[in-house]
């Protein structure tokens, strides 16, 4: 496949990087990334895989747009006030740049469909807000065999890691199980800086985009936590959990399933 003039000037900052260059640039073109959650770390991370020229980008959220969401997701508007965020998200990243393909998925993602919704895609970004959702990303993408960036948010602080089959621990050998009803605060309760959600999503696509190019290092058996009020950023150690009931020796979870959990997660 060969660029054409514009996508040549678009992605210069990129092609010159040595490693990056043209290869890399394709590879982003042909990538395929969904963004389960268009909210906080979705929206920094949508925009930011757009810019980068990912080829074909899936947005998964069943939820309107409400006023409260603008203090931090970027991706919506004061005019997008009451639509579905799977639109507002695609128009913006059409708008943005008409190159990337966008595939919006309006639904609640669960255990039912989650299978068939990540099938498609060469990577995966959690960009959901509480500890249900996260464990069944977790599990669907390491019983599908597919890489994930968690994130998480909360106060002046946030945390990602990345999980690639096969070279480091998942979620559940971080965090075995959600935390017991009315111990962590509702996400309404808890509040969160605007900006903690742009840096902790931006990093979550340049995990993608160094995934997709094979370049750098991960955070694959790392936790990155990330101190705004400090502004220091600390990188936790993680092991493979042998127990873990879904990617350990002897799994228990074979299939995934739908956690009754509604907290936000602030801590994983």
């Amino acid at each position: 496949m060969a660029l054409t003039g514009e996508q040549l000037e678009r992605y210069s900052r990129h092609i010159v990087l040595k490693e990056i260059g043209l290869r890399g640039q394709k590879k982003l073109l042909d990538a395929k990334v969904l963004i389960i959650g268009a909210g906080g770390l979705g929206s920094p991370a949508a925009m930011y895989l757009a810019a980068a020229g990912v080829g074909t980008i899936g947005i998964a959220d069943a939820d309107e747009v409400d006023l409260s969401n603008l203090q931090r997701q970027i991706l919506h508007g004061t005019a997008d006030v009451g639509r579905p965020k799977t639109e507002s998200a695609r128009e913006t990243i059409k708008a943005l740049n008409p190159d990337v393909q966008v595939i919006t998925h309006h639904l609640f993602v669960s255990a039912e469909n989650i299978m068939g919704l990540i099938e498609p895609y060469d990577f995966v970004i959690d960009g959901t807000d509480n500890f249900a959702a996260k464990f069944l990303i977790n599990d669907a993408c390491v019983l599908a065999g597919k890489p994930f960036s968690h994130g998480a948010i909360g106060h002046f602080y946030g945390q990602l890691m990345t999980y690639i089959p096969g070279k480091g621990p998942c979620y559940r050998c971080v965090i075995r199980q959600p935390p017991p009803p009315g111990s962590v605060p509702s996400c309404r309760e808890a509040g969160v800086i605007g900006a903690v959600a742009g840096i902790v999503g931006c990093m979550q696509a340049l995990e993608a985009v160094k995934y997709i190019v094979g370049v750098g290092k991960p955070l694959t058996g790392r936790l990155l936590f990330v101190d705004t009020l400090e502004m220091e950023m600390q990188p936790l150690t993680l092991a493979e959990d042998p127990d873990c009931p879904v990617c350990g020796k002897h799994p228990t979870i074979l299939a995934p399933f739908d956690e009754d959990a509604e907290a936000c997660d602030l801590r994983g």
